[in-house]
C-alpha cells in the first residue's frame, strides 16, 4: 500500500505528497494533462516540440541544469499522445531548488526565436533520424493513419509530419504553453524523505500565486467502430519482410483494460509465451515477434508485430498468427497459465515500485486519470480477470472487421 496525502492550491493546483523516510532523496513530479491528442491537425508536435522547449530556460533561470545540478539533483521529461511529464530527483535538503525551477518555468518561461530555432532543429533531427530515414521508421505513422480516422491518436507523439515542427512560428508556441501550462492543469507529486507541512509551506511559496489558467478538458472526435478490415502493402529497403496487425481495444480506465493486458502477456510474454514457443521457436517463421498494447487513456490498439524469417511468405506469417488467435478464441485459457502472467504482473508493479521515481510517476498518473489512489487497486483488478473474461475479450476484438493489418516487405 502506498501511502500519499493530496491537497489542491486555490489556483487548482493539485499536490500530492508520498513520505520515505527511508531515503536521503526527495523527487518532484509535475505532470502536465496536454499530449499529442490536443493538438491542431495542421500543427502537430507541438506538445513533443515544448518538451525540448521547457529546458531552454525561463525568465528569472537562464540555464535551468547549471543550479539543479549544484544542488546535486538531475532531471528528466517525457510527452505522450496523452500527457506530459517532468521530474526533478535531489537530495531532501535542497528540495526548494526544485520548487524554484519548475515555478519559474509553469509562471514564465522564457519564449525567444533563438530557443525556438535550437530545439525545432533538435526535433526535426529526431524526426528524420528515427521515423524517415531508420527502416520501419514510419511503420507506426503508416499503422496510425490507417487504424484511426477520426481520433488524434492517428498521428504521433513526434508529429504527423516533418514540416508541423519545422514551421513552427514562436506565436504558435505560446499560445500552446498558456493554453496549457498552468496550474489547473498539472498535478504535482513531491515523494521522498519530506513532509506535508513543507511541502505545503513550499507550494504555496512558489505556485501559489501562478495564474490558475483555464480548465479545458479534451473534446476529442471520438473513433467510430471499425466495421471492415484495413489493409496496406509497404515496399521499402529493409532487411526483413514485417508484420503489423492492429485491434481497436479500450479506454485505460475501463475495466477491460485489464483482460487486455492479460491477453498480450498470454501471446508475449517471455520465452514461453504462445507467439513465441509457437512461431519463433517451433514452426521457425518468426525471427521475433511481440504482442502489446501502448496503455493509452482514450480508446487503444492491440497490436501484434513480428519480423519475418527470410523465405517466409508474410501471408503464411499472417495465416499462422490468426490460427494462434483462434486458439485463444475457442479454447480457455488454463488456471496455471493466466496465474503465471498475473503473477509476473505483480512482480512487474512490486519492481517498479521500489522506484521513488517511479512512485512518483504513478502518483500523478493515477490522478490525472482520474484517482491517485488508484495505484493501490491495480493488482485487484488483475486478480479478478478470469478465464472466461480472456475467452469473451479474445472473440470481441480480434474480429477481422476490427483488424488492420500492414506488409512492410523488403524491395530486395
Amino acid at each position: 500500500m502506498i501511502q500519499f496525502e493530496k491537497f489542491t492550491l486555490t489556483n487548482g493546483l493539485r499536490v500530492i505528497v508520498h513520505r520515505d523516510s527511508s531515503t536521503p532523496m526527495a523527487v518532484m513530479n509535475i505532470m502536465y494533462d496536454v499530449g499529442a491528442r490536443d493538438e491542431n491537425p495542421e500543427r502537430t508536435g507541438f506538445a513533443h516540440l515544448f518538451e525540448h522547449l521547457m529546458f531552454g530556460g525561463s525568465v528569472h533561470i537562464p540555464n535551468y541544469d547549471s543550479p539543479l545540478q549544484m544542488a546535486g539533483g538531475e532531471n528528466n521529461a517525457y510527452t505522450t499522445n496523452d500527457l506530459t511529464n517532468y521530474y526533478i530527483q535531489l537530495p531532501a535538503e535542497n528540495l526548494e531548488t526544485a520548487f524554484w525551477l519548475e515555478s519559474d518555468r509553469m509562471l514564465s518561461l522564457a519564449f525567444s526565436e533563438k530557443s525556438l530555432d535550437v530545439q525545432r532543429k533538435v526535433v526535426c533531427e529526431e524526426f528524420k533520424e528515427h521515423y524517415l530515414t531508420k527502416p520501419y521508421g514510419d511503420a507506426w505513422h503508416k499503422m496510425r493513419e490507417l487504424a484511426y480516422k477520426v481520433h488524434p491518436y492517428r498521428w504521433m507523439t513526434i508529429g504527423k509530419e516533418l514540416s508541423h515542427v519545422e514551421n513552427a512560428k514562436l506565436e504558435d508556441v505560446k499560445n500552446f504553453f498558456f493554453k496549457y501550462y498552468c496550474p489547473v492543469n498539472a498535478v504535482m507529486v513531491v515523494a521522498g524523505n519530506v513532509t506535508t507541512e513543507k511541502v505545503k509551506s513550499l507550494a504555496e511559496k512558489w505556485f501559489g500565486e501562478i495564474p490558475s489558467g483555464e480548465k479545458l478538458g479534451h473534446n476529442l472526435p471520438q473513433e467510430p467502430e471499425q466495421t471492415e478490415e484495413h489493409r496496406l502493402e509497404i515496399k521499402a529497403r529493409v532487411p526483413l519482410d514485417a508484420l503489423y496487425k492492429c485491434w481497436h481495444i479500450y479506454s485505460r480506465t475501463d475495466r477491460r483494460y485489464y483482460i487486455t493486458d492479460l491477453i498480450t502477456d498470454i501471446l508475449s510474454g517471455g520465452g514461453s509465451s504462445r507467439l513465441y514457443q509457437s512461431l519463433v521457436k517451433e514452426k521457425k517463421l518468426f525471427s521475433n515477434i511481440e504482442c502489446y498494447h501502448f496503455g493509452s487513456t482514450d480508446s487503444d490498439l492491440l497490436c501484434i508485430e513480428g519480423k519475418l524469417i527470410k523465405g517466409i511468405s508474410v501471408k503464411e506469417a499472417e495465416k499462422a498468427v490468426e490460427a494462434e488467435l483462434e486458439k485463444l478464441k475457442n479454447q480457455r485459457v488454463g488456471e496455471a497459465e493466466l496465474q503465471k502472467v498475473k503473477n509476473k504482473i505483480e512482480s512487474t508493479i512490486a519492481f517498479e515500485d521500489m522506484s521513488l521515481v517511479n512512485r512518483a510517476n504513478s502518483l500523478a498518473y493515477y490522478e490525472l486519470l482520474g484517482d491517485a489512489s488508484w495505484i493501490n487497486t491495480e493488482l485487484e483488478k488483475y486478480s479478478a480477470v478470469t478465464p472466461e473474461d480472456i475467452l469473451q475479450e479474445s472473440r470481441n476484438i480480434f474480429r477481422d472487421s476490427n483488424c488492420s493489418t500492414l506488409y512492410y516487405l523488403s524491395e530486395s
